[in-house]
C-alpha cells in the first residue's frame, strides 16, 4: 500500500481538528475592543493548538513523504497518533474556557506528552519497517528534540499546579523550538537525489 492514502486521510483529519477548534472560539457580545477580553484566554490557547497542530502537519508531511510502503502496524501507529490529536479540540477548549485553571493546563501537557510518544511509536514503527539505512533513520539521528520535548511536557504537568504561567511557558518554547521546519529528511533526501545524478547506479 502507498503512503498517499494515509497521508490524504490525515490531512483531512488534521484539518477536521482545526476546524473544530476555531468553531469553539465565542463571538464577543459587544462591538467594542474591550469585549475581546472576555474571549482572549480561549483565543490564546486556540493560536497555542493551531501552532502544534501545525507542527504535527508538518513533521508528519516529511515522514511519509520518505516512507515508500504502509504496513498494518503503520497504520494503527498513524491511527494512534491521530487519536491523541483529535483530543486537542476539547482540551484547548477546556484550558481557555477556564482561563488556564490548574487542572485544564495540566491536561494540555498530558496530552502533549502523549500525542508526542504516539508520534514516536509511529517514527519507530517506519523506521523498524524500512530499516536502519532508511532516509527517515538516517534523518532522524539521536532525535535530540523528538527526546527533550516529553521531558519539557512532564515537567509542564506538575508545574501547572505551582503556577500556569510556567506551564505556558514550557508549552510555547516547545513550540518555538518545533516551529522552525525540521530540515534533515529535506537535507538526505536532496543529498541521495544530488548522488543519483552523479552516479545513476546510486538507489
Amino acid at each position: 500500500m502507498r503512503t498517499t492514502r494515509l497521508e490524504a486521510f490525515s490531512d483531512g483529519v488534521l484539518a477536521i481538528i482545526i476546524t473544530i477548534m476555531v468553531l469553539e472560539l465565542r463571538v464577543p457580545h459587544s462591538a467594542d475592543l474591550a469585549g475581546l477580553r472576555p474571549v482572549a484566554p480561549a483565543f490564546l490557547s486556540y493560536v497555542l493548538s493551531f501552532v502544534y497542530v501545525g507542527i504535527y502537519w508538518n513533521n508528519h508531511h516529511h515522514m511519509l513523504h520518505v516512507c515508500t510502503r504502509v504496513t498494518g502496524g503503520i497504520l494503527w501507529a498513524n491511527l494512534h497518533l491521530l487519536f491523541w490529536l483529535s483530543l486537542i479540540p476539547f482540551v484547548t477548549a477546556w484550558m481557555g474556557e477556564n482561563r488556564f485553571a490548574p487542572v485544564p493546563t495540566a491536561a494540555y501537557g498530558a496530552l502533549l506528552f502523549l500525542a508526542a510518544v504516539a508520534y514516536g511509536i509511529l517514527q519507530r514503527v517506519i523506521i523498524k519497517t524500512q530499516g536502519s539505512e532508511s532516509v527517515l533513520a538516517r534523518a532522524v539521528g539521536h532525535d535530540i528534540k523528538g527526546k527533550l520535548s516529553p521531558l519539557m511536557y512532564l515537567l509542564a504537568i506538575p508545574a501547572a499546579f505551582v503556577h500556569q504561567a510556567i506551564a505556558g511557558a514550557l508549552y510555547v518554547a516547545v513550540a518555538l523550538v518545533w516551529l522552525y521546519p525540521d530540515q534533515r529528511i529535506e537535507r538526505i533526501v536532496a543529498a541521495s537525489e544530488a548522488m543519483k545524478v552523479i552516479d545513476p547506479a546510486v538507489h
